[in-house]
């Protein structure tokens, strides 16, 4: 039932005869009776009555009904802080088309929405179905957009057109892959997802969905000649009927190519569209592709100007927790300051390192035959454990993703020296002595960024041992499109959110604590590209970069004696499950050795995960 009638509310506190104003309390009490089943038609008129404001509707009313619907976070569009600059000419970055050899293809940030439901999946609020809108002449849809509900809508999609006679074919039938006509969901009506039916030698490299159970026109998509495709595989869950991911039943999932990093084979390339399947998932996927750059075209890379003006752009901020007592410095500072080369066998005769690491051993792998150390002198390895912001320098890796239709830019931080570790047993915390201390520590944040417009669309946090990649719209931003990053007191993990994430479960972790506060460092202020390979000799790389072997000694800690230390302050049932917590922890985090440096992590030519 619709209730209609004016309402009036006093707007200032004064004695006044009750009747005068019984119009206005009776509908606050409605109101506050009511509450939730209130859904507001305002137009922008607003009229004063008297003591009483009328908020006018086009029935000059306010329309209440128990069909209203909460917001979600999809109904929102994400927008960067600021508009994006103009980027420097040059090559094809920021062109808006990306030549994929035989393929050009655009992306398109506008969608028509074609059919959504409003439970299952992350967070039980649904996800929606989108076709690309607004497609260039010339240029087809690959495959439909798919979101989840629970995310601020940030919807990117690529378009082709065929440059080379033969590259895009009309499918030849479409199979159902699943409609939501027998499904007890909330939906705005029912959806229908198809796979697209291929020529032979083409693949399909993207769903179409409607709000009909008939088939759609072959006209509306177009399959890949087979050369032109990469294998692909299920990425992330995007939605299922159910609250929680179900292997034996339906769910969407978005996707990403198999091979991912600088290699020569891995030029695989992000449709933007989604995997719907019944049953498990196998990798490679055989029934959807993604597409490849074919003839390995990086002519969309950004030049020296370029990525100049994308670090004025986004370069993040980096928070320290007050208390931190253990921060970064520039390489050369490290060096300049008294840290040592050592050499296996020759432990007494350890060498000063020339400011640029020249006199580091170059290449080969980490076997253990050198490391370096703090300064032997006491007070001036206690100095040099505690860093120098204000002599800090940040070290960026650009490197193409993705087939060349992304840059991503690895920032890299390094801390001459990692701190104890924090534990929190139940509701105890606790420090853990030694653990978690160790010489050296090379954290980073990774910035992905779109070549087709040179917008930030995601950053990597790396976090010990691991990391996690957020959307840009998750993210926290300063002065303009500058991402924020804080890191964790004394282990340096970086992270999108201030406060305590726990690395444990059922109450025992370690902890990683972060907050916003005075020590702060703007990584545009000070940085030095230190790779680029798709750049030739127009970067040059500093010898320290290529040194393989650890930044730090192995320390000589007895780890069981520390455990000990530890477990003589925790009540005799959580002992043993901290014992084996702590046992089961990686050594990065227990800090018994330096790490490697940036070059030698698996992100170096790959993904970050």
């Amino acid at each position: 039932m619709v209730l209609l009638f004016p309402v009036c509310f006093t707007y200032y506190i004064q004695p006044t005869p009750l009747a005068k104003h019984a119009s206005c309390l009776i509908a606050l009490f409605l109101m506050v009776v009511i509450g939730d089943c209130l859904n507001l038609h305002l137009s922008s008129q607003v009229s004063a009555m008297g003591n009483c404001l009328s908020l006018s509707s086009s029935a000059n009313a306010l329309s209440i009904s128990k069909k209203n619907k909460a917001s979600l976070p999809i109904d929102n569009i994400f927008k960067l802080p600021s508009p994006l600059p103009t980027w420097p000419p040059g090559n094809g970055f920021a062109s808006g088309v990306i030549n994929l050899g035989g393929l050009q293809v655009r992306q398109i940030s506008s969608f028509n929405k074609v059919w959504a439901t409003q439970e299952g999946g992350p967070d039980n609020l649904g996800a929606t179905f989108f076709e690309p809108s607004n497609v260039p002449q010339g240029f087809f849809m690959l495959g439909s957009y798919s979101q989840a509900n629970n995310q601020t809508f940030f919807g990117r999609v690529l378009v082709a057109k065929d440059d080379s006679g033969g590259a895009l074919k009309k499918p030849l039938n479409y199979t159902l892959v699943w409609s939501s006509e027998s499904s007890k969901i909330k939906q705005d009506g029912n959806g229908y997802i198809w796979l697209p039916t291929p020529p032979d030698g083409y693949k399909a490299v993207g769903h179409v969905v409607t709000s009909s159970p008939n088939k759609p026109s072959p006209d509306q998509i177009r399959c890949v000649r087979s050369d032109l495709t990469d294998q692909c595989e299920a990425h992330t869950w995007t939605w299922g009927p159910g609250k929680e991911k179900d292997d034996n039943g339906f769910n969407v999932y978005s996707l990403r190519p198999s091979i991912r990093g600088i290699q020569s084979q891995a030029m695989g390339v992000s449709v933007g569209s989604f995997l719907a399947q019944i049953g498990g998932v196998t990798s490679p996927l055989s029934n959807i592709a993604c597409l490849k750059n074919a003839k390995s075209n990086l002519s969309s890379m950004p030049n020296v100007k370029q990525i100049e003006a994308l670090l004025h752009t986004y370069s993040p901020w980096v928070y320290f927790h007050s208390d931190e007592i253990f921060l970064p410095s520039s390489v050369d500072w490290f060096f300049g300051n008294g840290a040592l080369l050592y050499k296996k066998g020759e432990e007494s005769k350890p060498a000063p390192i020339e400011p640029t690491g020249s006199n580091l051993p170059q290449g080969g792998s980490n076997d253990g035959a050198y490391w370096l150390d703090l300064p032997v002198d006491e007070g001036a390895k206690e100095r040099v454990k505690k860093g120098d912001l204000g002599n800090s320098q940040v070290y960026v890796h650009i490197k193409p993703m993705l087939g060349a239709t992304f840059t991503d830019m690895a920032i890299w931080v390094f801390y001459p020296f990692n701190g104890p570790a924090k534990a929190k047993v139940e509701l105890v915390n606790i420090p853990l002595g030694k653990i978690g201390e160790h010489v050296g520590d090379w954290e980073h944040v990774t910035l992905r960024v779109s070549n087709f417009n040179g917008e930030l669309q995601r950053v990597y946090f790396s976090e010990h041992s691991g990391g996690t990649w957020v959307g840009a719209p998750e993210l926290e931003f300063q002065n303009g499109n500058k991402p924020v990053a804080y890191a964790s007191l004394n282990g340096h993990a970086f992270y999108s959110k201030p406060g305590l994430v726990l690395q444990g479960s059922k109450g025992i972790g370690i902890r990683n604590d972060s907050e916003k506060s005075n020590l702060v460092m703007d990584t545009g202020l000070s940085y030095s590209v230190v790779s680029a390979d798709y750049m030739g000799s127009a970067v040059v790389e500093p010898p320290w970069l290529n040194y393989c072997r650890e930044w730090g000694p192995k320390l000589s800690y007895d780890l069981a004696e520390e455990i000990k230390k530890v477990e003589k302050l925790l009540p005799g049932p959580l002992k043993s499950a901290f014992d084996k917590f702590i046992r089961g922890l990686p050594s990065e985090v227990l800090g018994e050795e330096g790490p490697t440096g940036p070059k030698m992590k698996n992100s170096w030519t790959g993904d970050e995960v």
